[in-house]
């Protein structure tokens, strides 16, 4: 087994994590290292890390999750449980949500498991029911997307 020197350089103009793996040829070890962290970066977080009216930290597990909202640079999160407040942008909780979710407006994002049902409206609008009673309603900008994304999901119609 060969040494495995780690370091972390910093890069301020950085958006991603770049991992480079530098050895003489690529073996068993290197092979079995990139696996690792390719399926390191495919698991998805159970979890967010959010703030409740108080400013308390909080962890919220990703199934009781209703919605993600945002309203100008402020982003909440509605659960099962409450109203939370996360320090990450919309885009940012995106990245980190799982398949369940989809975004249905600019500011918008809604966890699918959470839907009990999707209304067309004749005006071609699209409103959302979730099981705790709640509503939003879609941009018509994206209903050709949430169309296509529900066209392929088991269980829903549209």
């Amino acid at each position: 087994m060969k040494k495995l020197n780690v370091r972390f350089e910093r890069d301020e103009n950085a958006n991603d994590i770049d991992i480079i793996i530098r050895a003489r040829e690529q073996d068993e070890q290197i092979r079995a290292l990139i696996e690792s962290l390719t399926k390191f970066e495919a698991a998805k977080p159970e979890t967010l890390t959010l703030l409740d009216s108080e400013n308390r930290v909080s962890i919220v597990e990703e199934k009781d999750i209703v919605l993600v909202s945002a309203d100008g640079k402020r982003t909440s999160v509605t659960t099962t449980s409450g109203i939370f407040r996360a320090k990450q942008s919309l885009q940012g909780i995106e990245k980190l949500l799982s398949r369940d979710f989809l975004r249905v407006s600019r500011f918008e994002i809604v966890n699918l498991k959470m839907v009990v049902k999707f209304d067309f409206t004749i005006g071609g609008t699209l409103r959302i029911e979730f099981k705790n009673g709640m509503e939003t309603w879609a941009s018509r900008r994206y209903i050709p997307q949430i169309r296509e994304r529900l066209s392929g999901e088991e269980g829903y119609l549209c």
